[in-house]
């Protein structure tokens, strides 16, 4: 025995739990803005510039400055605590990119829907996907400058959200604004987690 030490060791710290969540939503809607916002690592990346080949079927209708596209997904980290880190998987929000969505989908505990109001149609392909897999999801409606701002009511109705979806304005751009949204993901999609485990009324 060595005296002067204590003899009892201390235990490592625990891995945090890891949770897996999508980033969905339209073409040029911010999703890769939303992952790099607030990755704690350098975000993984697979952007490719927008060319003249592509203008048939790519709608750039509204994000006419938008160069760049996602061809299969960006991924980014957060630990939002000691014990719980999430992985972002957003999603290529064109049409020609959706059969990498079942791949990435796997293992997901829900979804952020990111919505425009200037391009609000382009959400539905992704709320219509995660309802058919019924995977929770929760809407957050990027607040781009200059873009009509309405009350979450009139989008909700807009976008024929079930009540139980939440609904939340924000800031793709801003760390705190998509914590915020991802609390909310996680909050909504554990009720669910909890909801299915509860015995059937006999």
């Amino acid at each position: 025995m060595v005296f002067g030490r204590s003899s009892r060791r201390t235990a490592p710290p625990a891995e945090p739990v890891t949770l897996k969540l999508l980033v969905a939503g339209g073409f040029g809607v911010g999703k890769t803005t939303l992952v790099g916002a607030v990755s704690e690592i350098r975000p993984l990346r697979t952007e490719e510039s927008l060319t003249e080949a592509g203008r048939p079927v790519d709608d750039t209708e509204g994000v006419e400055s938008k160069a760049t596209t996602t061809v299969a997904m960006d991924f980014g980290r957060i630990t939002l605590r000691d014990d719980l880190a999430l992985y972002l998987f957003g999603t290529p929000g064109q049409d020609r990119f959706w059969f990498l969505w079942d791949e990435l989908a796997q293992g997901a505990l829900g979804a952020v829907v990111l919505a425009d109001t200037r391009r609000l149609d382009d959400s539905f392909a992704a709320i219509d996907y995660f309802e058919r897999r019924g995977l929770p999801f929760t809407v957050a409606v990027n607040c781009f400058e200059g873009a009509a701002r309405f009350p979450a009511g009139t989008v909700r109705a807009a976008l024929d959200l079930d009540a139980d979806v939440p609904l939340l304005m924000c800031d793709a751009r801003v760390r705190e604004s998509v914590k915020d949204v991802l609390v909310a993901v996680v909050e909504h999609a554990l009720t669910h987690v909890d909801r299915d485990r509860r015995p059937a009324a006999t």
